[in-house]
Parts: structure tokens; sequence; C-alpha cells
């Protein structure tokens, strides 16, 4: 793995601070502090450094946190991603802001996209959980069964919050569908 540093994102209130992880042009992780995810995925990082990619993350994390999809995103690698958990985060890419999925609802995309019959939404749980990159890769919008509000590896309040701010209540969500 190549040097990673680290510098820390302010949020809003409701939400808990941000650790982004990176090099110089690429970041590796963008997780909640003190998470499940933050203990997953940031084991090896360095210094403390104020990086472009941290600058720019930043900036698109400003766009996001007052209500808007920003309109670039910046480069990240998703490090040690198995084919699975990489098919996953590309379809977690397309859900747009402001709309949701199901675990089950990815499944069955996953599984007519291989000629399967069926795809184990559990599995698909766990691919979620381990995204690296939260928000960016937007694992917030991926709901239970009846689009109930599940576990988040940043934490469920945060995952509440993520939603609140794109004026998603989970008893409303708006569904999309790809199949």
């Amino acid at each position: 793995m190549p040097k990673c540093f680290h510098t820390i994102y302010h949020t809003p209130p409701e939400f808990d601070d941000l650790v982004l992880t990176g090099n110089d042009t690429t970041l590796f992780s963008l997780t909640f502090a003190n998470s499940d995810g933050y203990k997953i995925h940031n084991q090896d990082i360095s210094e403390e450094n104020d990086l472009p990619i941290f600058k720019e993350t930043a900036h698109w994390l400003d766009i996001y946190f007052s209500g808007h999809q920003p309109d670039f995103t910046p480069n990240f690698h998703i490090q040690n991603a198995t084919p699975f958990r990489q098919e996953v985060s590309e379809i977690m890419l397309t859900i747009p802001y402001g709309k949701v999925l199901t675990y089950g609802e990815i499944a069955k995309i996953i599984a007519k996209k291989h000629g399967l019959k069926k795809m184990s939404a559990q599995a698909v749980g766990g691919a979620v959980g381990w995204n690296p990159i939260c928000i960016i890769i937007p694992c917030h919008r991926v709901l239970g069964v009846n689009n109930s509000l599940t576990g988040y590896t940043g934490g469920i309040h945060n995952k509440q919050s993520l939603l609140n701010l794109e004026n998603l209540r989970v008893e409303n969500a708006q569904k999309i569908s790809f199949y």
C-alpha cells in the first residue's frame, strides 16, 4: 500500500466528523471518525497532511452538506476490493441523490446481470457495509426490506442524518428501479 496521509473534515453538528485518507492525488477512504468503518479502513494511516485531494474532497463535502449534489467526484480508489464488492460499489454509485435502493434490489440487479436465479441480500449487505468511501459512494442510500433503516458502519445516526439531508424520511423514501 502506498504511503497514506489523513485529515479531518469537520461536519455539521448532527454528524460525526469525517476522516479522509489518501495520497497526493487519490482518496483511499472517507469514514466517520470512531465508527466501525473507521476501524476497518484506517489501520495504516500516517501523519496528518493537507493534500490537494483532501481539499478537493472537502469542497465536494461542503457542497453536499449544503444540501446539493456536487457536479464532480474526487479521484478515489477502492483498495483491496473483491470483484463482488467492486460490483456492489458500482451499483451504489448509480443511486441518485435523494433516492434509495434496498439490499434485495441490488441483489436482484446482480443476479439478473449474471444470469442467476437469486443473489443473497445478506452478501450485498456485507459488501455495502465494507464500503471505504462513504457518502461519495452512497451506501447510506441502501435500505433494508420495506425501506427499513438498517445497520450502517458509519453509525446509524449518521445514516439517518444523511437521509434527512437529502430530504428522505425512511417511511417515505423514494425508490428507484433498475429492472
